[in-house]
Order: C-alpha cells, then sequence, then structure tokens
C-alpha cells in the first residue's frame, strides 16, 4: 500500500498531486482527499489526527506526515526528485518549520471551484 493523502479542498495540494501524478511513470502511488470516505478510514486506522494539516504518506503498515512524507515520496517519483530524499538526515523539527510555514499559507490560494478532469488512467489511481 503506498497511498498519498491530501486536502481535496486546497490548490497547493491539488497541485501538489498532479506534479506525483507526472513524475510516477511507474503508478507507484494512489491518492485518496482526506475528505473522502476512504481518507477517513485511513486516518482512523493509522491513528493520525484529523488536525494534522499535512500531506500524509503510507506506504506498507506505516504513515509519514509533513517534510518525512514528502521526501519520502520524492524517493520514488522518476529523475533527479530522489535526490531530496537524503535530506532526512536534516533534524526533523527543522524540515517540518518550512513544511509548515507553506502549509499554514497555502489555504491563501483560496479554496478550489473547479478541478482538473483526470484521465480514466489517472482516475484509476484515485481511490473511492
Amino acid at each position: 500500500m503506498n497511498i498519498i493523502l491530501f486536502d481535496g479542498e486546497c490548490h497547493f495540494c491539488d497541485a501538489s498531486v498532479q506534479f506525483i501524478i507526472k513524475r510516477d511513470q511507474n503508478k507507484y502511488f494512489k491518492f485518496a482527499s482526506i475528505q473522502s470516505e476512504i481518507g477517513q478510514k485511513l486516518l482512523e486506522e493509522f491513528k493520525i489526527p484529523k488536525t494534522i494539516d499535512s500531506m500524509i504518506y503510507i506506504e506498507g503498515d506505516k504513515s509519514y506526515v509533513k517534510s518525512t512524507a514528502a521526501l519520502r515520496i520524492c524517493k520514488k517519483l522518476d529523475h533527479l526528485w530522489k535526490l531530496f530524499y537524503p535530506f532526512l538526515i536534516i533534524p526533523v523539527f527543522l524540515r517540518d518549520a518550512v513544511y509548515d510555514l507553506i502549509a499554514k499559507n497555502r489555504h491563501k490560494l483560496g479554496k478550489k471551484t473547479e478541478c482538473k478532469i483526470p484521465t480514466k488512467e489517472e482516475l484509476e489511481r484515485f481511490l473511492h
């Protein structure tokens, strides 16, 4: 299981999902909105607080949030994005401070009023 949970009402999160899809040619990741039924079940199953302000990455039987999730996702992306993975050696409090700054300001872009219509192939990667 390699699932990315994202805020389905956030422009930045939607752009992040589209970014990952384009760079995941091996189709390693599946996606689910945190607001979806399956997203809520996964939050409960992995004991992730519903107040967490982060993209969440579930790999096998473990979950990751904030910068750790982002860097673990980079490890599986195509091309040079793998080079970001070693940044895991930076103390988590420093990495997460940068992540939190971005997360805190992401809604300033406003809520989505329209979404990119996924192709049939892309749609198969979203959990409902």
